[in-house]
């Protein structure tokens, strides 16, 4: 019996597909490569005829590269490598490398990256962003590279895979403490209001100002960028507010310390005549004097559990729960924070 021969078969379907699709064969073989410079639509339909036809690739556990990618969209503070070390964790156990790269501080990856990422065939891809783009999705999906996406910025979609932590509950955790100690104008230096974590914290803020039935003044809330220099900036302006706080929820960690610095320029002392919370509980935090009363994120476990997770997908462990994960946070008060000084001293302060 004359068997067909295989790559004819193959050449075959594909210039069937082709014909299909209505493009032309190098279009095909483009989809089938990982290509990314093929329109979201053509190569939808192209996947389509291609399952349809029966189309098998090779299996692509056999052609994985031994890598996990980690990307994020910047890469300059201590939070990003309590990440890489989450991974690095679960990397090591698998018997696998990491490869970092950083976006340059876009939310999603450029172009070329996604062509990288084809041609190095990792296990799975680690997003610390707000996702991917259409096409870039497509190509790595058609690649069978899986991805999760690490405390996105934004709403990476239903059907994206992602890690985060409880933000809400920290913020009002974070707010509340300062309200039992007796605090009556608490401040708060939120992130970037693009940012799903940033919005998360300042309702938790709101919420634990409702509980305890203190006014919410707008002139109390700065927004930063999560960076040293806006704690800074916006610590300033609230401090020299005529009726200024006697506390402080920072937002996060490296806003708390640009915070310590506002306070220490215009003669205030941490906690006697400010309280201060930050967000992370990076290492820092316990450094700094006064060690900081924060929020404890665990950023670690976070990035272990996308790594774990980014590793399941790739075998075809689909995980039971829903894709979208989320750690505790934990106040962890050290300190940074106490009871309110009298209000002789707030009003002299404000008067000056």
């Amino acid at each position: 019996m004359t068997r067909p021969n295989p790559a004819v078969a193959q050449s075959a379907t594909l210039a069937e597909i082709a014909r299909e699709a209505g493009v032309s064969a190098p279009t095909v073989s483009k989809v089938l490569n990982g290509r990314a410079d093929v329109a979201p639509s053509t190569r939808t339909r192209v996947e389509e005829l291609l399952r349809n036809h029966g189309y098998r690739r090779r299996r692509a556990e056999a052609s994985r590269s031994p890598l996990i990618d980690l990307v994020f969209h910047e890469l300059e503070s201590a939070w990003a490598m309590e990440v890489i070390r989450g991974v690095e964790n679960v990397a090591r156990d698998e018997g696998l490398s990491v490869v970092l790269s950083e976006s340059a501080g876009r939310l999603t990856p450029g172009r070329t990256w996604a062509d990288q990422v084809a041609a190095r065939r990792p296990h799975g891809v680690v997003l610390v962003l707000n996702g991917l783009d259409e096409s870039q999705r497509a190509l790595l999906t058609s690649r069978s590279i899986p991805f999760v996406v690490v405390d996105p910025a934004g709403d990476p979609g239903d059907d994206v895979p992602s890690v985060g932590a409880t933000n809400w509950q920290g913020g009002l955790a974070a707010t509340r403490h300062l309200a039992d100690l007796g605090h009556r104008r608490i401040g708060v230096i939120s992130g970037p209001s693009r940012m799903m974590c940033s919005r998360a914290r300042l309702d938790g803020y709101r919420a634990a100002l409702d509980t305890a039935g203190l006014p919410a003044d707008p002139a109390l809330v700065r927004t930063g960028d999560f960076h040293h220099e806006s704690g800074y900036r916006e610590g300033l302006a609230l401090l020299k507010l005529p009726d200024r706080p006697t506390a402080v929820f920072a937002g996060n960690d490296l806003q708390a310390l640009g915070l310590y610095e506002a306070a220490r320029e215009l003669g205030l002392r941490v906690p006697e005549d400010l309280s201060i919370v930050g967000f992370d509980d990076l290492p820092v935090a316990r450094w700094v004097g006064p060690p900081l009363t924060t929020v404890r994120q665990p950023l670690t476990e976070m990035a272990e559990a996308a790594a774990r997770l980014v590793l399941d997908l790739g075998r075809g462990e689909r995980p039971s729960a829903a894709t979208r994960v989320e750690l505790a946070t934990s106040l962890v008060v050290r300190s940074s924070t106490a009871a309110p000084a009298g209000e002789g001293r707030a009003a002299y302060f404000g008067a000056q």
